[in-house]
């Protein structure tokens, strides 16, 4: 696999970057360097800083003298990590409330609409990527860059738990009303209503998480 020499490194940090929330690595693993010079056929300078752009991400954690590792995600990450983006997407949908015009609201009832029969339908994978557009699209309305930039952030270090919040029980259910709640009060330009809505919508898929968390580890237990 040949990689340009053009930002070289941030070439590299993307491959690996998607190899990680990939699973090919493995949270915890070491990142050999050269195993990954040989196989990217890079040297040890672009990869090194690649290293350093993942490790700043939170991706990566470096110990010395040992290495680069795989970050893995404790639950007091998510505990930490969720109040904060709760609080970001919040005001990013205050934010929208605020600033959406008539075809950003038609827009939205579109996406709302698929995600109502996509969750009808039980199709997982299909509602997860319709949410996400959701969430994408108010953050947009919000139009600030600073919030979208923390919220980015936030999310790569959410996305190495691979934990997906649809699979506890009565969870989709309670996604989708949740989503049509931040969307009426979006509808009706009530700021201070969508901004709690989305909070709530995220504080609930933490518990959602959390519950998921215990089970599988009750059955890892049995």
């Amino acid at each position: 696999m040949r990689l340009v020499q053009n930002s070289l490194h941030q070439e590299v940090a993307a491959t690996l970057r998607e190899q990680i929330f990939s699973g090919v690595f493995a949270p915890g693993s070491f990142l050999d360097e050269v195993v990954l010079c040989e196989r990217l056929q890079i040297s040890r300078t672009p990869l090194r800083e690649a290293l350093k752009v993942l490790t700043a991400e939170g991706l990566l954690r470096h110990e010395p003298r040992r290495g680069c590792f795989i970050n893995e995600v404790t639950e007091q990450d998510l505990d930490d990590i969720f109040p904060v983006i709760a609080l970001l997407e919040g005001r990013c949908a205050y934010e929208a409330a605020r600033h959406a015009t008539d075809a950003d609201l038609a827009a939205l009832a579109k996406l709302h609409e698929r995600l109502n029969s996509q969750a009808r339908a039980g199709r997982i994978q299909d509602y997860y990527e319709t949410n996400f557009a959701i969430h994408e699209a108010i953050i947009t309305l919000a139009n600030n860059r600073w919030l979208a930039q923390a919220i980015a952030d936030l999310r790569k270090i959410l996305k190495l738990s691979r934990l997906q919040s649809l699979g506890a029980p009565g969870r989709l259910a309670q996604s989708l009303s949740e989503h049509m709640t931040v969307f009426a009060a979006i509808q009706s330009r009530d700021s201070d209503g969508a901004e709690a809505a989305m909070r709530t919508h995220l504080t609930r898929q933490r518990e959602a998480l959390r519950e998921l968390s215990r089970s599988q580890r009750s059955r890892v237990a049995s």
